[in-house]
């Protein structure tokens, strides 16, 4: 294992720009004209030179001036142009890039077991995705192009010196080695705590979604001073962390800077000495001041930009653990179902090894055509029958089939055409209600969107609302009340048209007045398909072909409604108490 992220680690730069869908060979041309326009920055300096040289000759001439002066001025416009050039190539290839990992980060959490995906936070899931992603920009716009260039700059100045003379070349580098070894010394002390860092700053993102997601909650029970902390004392525990970490390597760190560069520490006093001697001109001297001038710039990016080079590294492994994540394995070539029957054959299933086993050997048959339901006591594993044949997650062991057809035969975008699922808390988009709904068929036109959002008993309200359909659900569609986001969930169910469809309890928020009439649409609409509803209110299932009875992820019972008030005592007591509670109610309000 070990052995196996070793080589990820070095073929890391690689797998990043496997991402930048076929424009990555436009960042070696990135390179190339990054490193152009540097050494076209240091012409000027030999320009400079030959005036100087003319000049202290005693015989410059205008013309002579003018003619050194364009080259200059032509290097500097060369060296600005390529400049240009360079980032935009860079910057274009670097977006494609993040489009890339973004789009691939999505792709691996949509084929991965929910299981998978509910092991990481949020805060964790949002930092990689929006700010990792993002932090990669600067350095592979930047880093890569500009540093090639900042790394070949210092070699031409050495070559340029040790023709001007290789003593003053030599003497460009005497605080070369302790540079170094300070700048080791600070990449062995960071590297320890980069990995800390990265979970550090992964807990704060989460605990501060936490807060601002559960900030009704903490309201309406008066829990502000404790949530309130909790996310202060991350934010603290984040920017402790970090004034340590920094002050570990700030020693280390500063001398790096200050000997790193320090090029004119041994070219000056040798120069001086050589001028002195006879052996140098001072023309010369001049020139190999500018030159190793260049090489100070260049040397001090080239620890800049290391640095921002281990960043990304760091954060390209990080993103590659999520992309890693195992995915539900799919065939490479399909069977189509012959029909659209559900059957499940000693269907075991386990969320955590540790909490144990939640469904015990469940044998179901669901004809084509036919509904469906499942009721049971609360945590009896109706939701998690119902998600298996969704393929959310596999079983642990046993089968399900679909027209004859293992599921995990078939391709998840194939799954997800047959089947339609709408559960309890439905999620919207923030965009507007009419995409919303189309998300179930994209390719539907408006008067379809309109006709099952009538069809859905959402037309009414949407039209009330400030744009109509054009409305934005808002984040998470917080705009809209829990019933109001629950038919907008069925509207989109009833576009998709899918064979299958899997209510879990789909009409629970539904005010009472438009329940009857949602009902009757989506018999009307399940007419012919495989229907599984899970239902709480058992008034709603009594005309279902077949009633479940799941209890302690067991089937205790099954049949119709008059079967099993003759011979299923739990399903009598749910009935009983189904009656009594809506007698209740409706002789709660008659005394009011």
């Amino acid at each position: 294992m070990n052995e196996e992220m070793s080589k990820e680690e070095k073929k890391w730069f690689g797998t990043l720009l496997s991402y930048a869908k076929g424009s990555g060979g436009r960042l070696g041309t990135s390179v190339v004209f990054s490193m152009v326009s540097l050494l076209s920055g240091i012409i000027p300096y030999y320009c400079v030179y030959r005036i100087l040289d003319r000049y202290i000759g005693g015989s410059l001439e205008k013309d002579f001036v003018l003619y050194w002066s364009l080259i200059a001025l032509i290097a500097y416009l060369v060296k600005v142009v390529c400049f240009g050039v360079s980032t935009g190539i860079s910057h274009y290839v670097a977006f494609h890039v993040l489009e890339g990992l973004r789009l691939k980060v999505a792709d691996t959490f949509l084929k991965a077991p929910l299981g998978e995906v509910y092991a990481h936070s949020i805060g964790e899931i949002k930092g990689v995705i929006v700010d990792k992603i993002e932090d990669i920009e600067p350095p592979l716009a930047h880093v890569v192009p500009e540093g090639a260039g900042h790394i070949l700059l210092p070699i031409v100045c050495f070559v340029a010196l040790a023709m001007v003379d290789i003593r003053v070349a030599l003497s460009a580098l005497l605080a070369l080695p302790l540079g170094l070894i300070f700048m080791m010394l600070t990449f062995k002390i960071s590297g320890k705590n980069m990995t800390k860092y990265q979970e550090a700053n992964a807990h704060m993102s989460s605990v501060i979604v936490e807060y601002v997601e559960g900030i009704e909650v903490i309201k309406a029970f008066g829990k502000s001073g404790v949530s309130y902390e909790k996310f202060a004392g991350s934010i603290r525990n984040y920017r402790d962390f970090v004034i340590d970490w920094l002050e570990s390597t700030w020693v280390t760190m500063k001398l790096a800077f200050a000997f790193m560069p320090a090029t004119l520490l041994g070219v000056v006093p040798v120069s001086i000495l050589l001028v002195g001697k006879g052996s140098m001109t001072i023309s010369e001297m001049a020139l190999a001041v500018m030159l190793a001038m260049s090489m100070v710039i260049s040397m001090a990016k080239i620890e800049i930009f290391s640095n921002g080079l281990r960043q990304m590294q760091y954060t390209v492994l990080e993103i590659q653990k999520l992309l890693n994540i195992k995915s539900l394995p799919e065939p490479k070539s399909e069977k189509k179902p012959d029909n659209y029957s559900i059957e499940l054959n000693d269907v075991h299933f386990t969320y955590d090894e540790e909490d144990g086993e939640v469904l015990h050997g469940i044998d179901l048959a669901m004809e084509e055509g036919s509904f469906t339901a499942l009721v049971g006591p609360s945590g009896g594993g109706k939701s998690t029958v119902a998600k298996l044949i969704a393929r959310f997650w596999d079983v642990s062991s046993g089968s399900i089939k679909i027209g004859g057809t293992d599921i995990k035969d078939l391709k998840v975008t194939t799954l997800a055409d047959i089947v339609s699922f709408v559960t309890q808390d439905n999620f919207l988009f923030s965009r507007s209600l009419m995409e919303n709904i189309r998300l179930g068929n994209p390719k539907a036109t408006d008067e379809e969107v309109i006709a099952a959002a009538k069809a859905a008993c959402c037309d009414e309200f949407i039209r009330k609302l400030p744009d109509g359909y054009n409305t934005s659900a808002g984040e998470a569609g917080k705009r809209l009340s829990g019933g109001e986001r629950q038919r907008i969930a069925i509207a989109r169910m009833m576009l998709k048209n899918a064979p299958i469809v899997i209510l879990d309890e789909a009409t629970a928020f539904t005010d009472p007045e438009n329940e009857t009439k949602l009902q009757e649409s989506i018999a009307n609409l399940t007419k012919g398909k495989t229907l599984l509803v899970i239902a709480h209110r058992l008034s709603t299932i009594k005309k279902a072909d077949q009633i479940v009875v799941l209890n302690g992820g067991r089937i205790e019972a099954q049949g119709t409604q008059e079967e099993l008030m003759e011979r299923s005592p739990l399903y009598q007591r749910m009935w009983q108490a189904h009656i009594g509670a809506r007698n209740w109610a409706a002789g709660s309000v008659k005394e009011a």
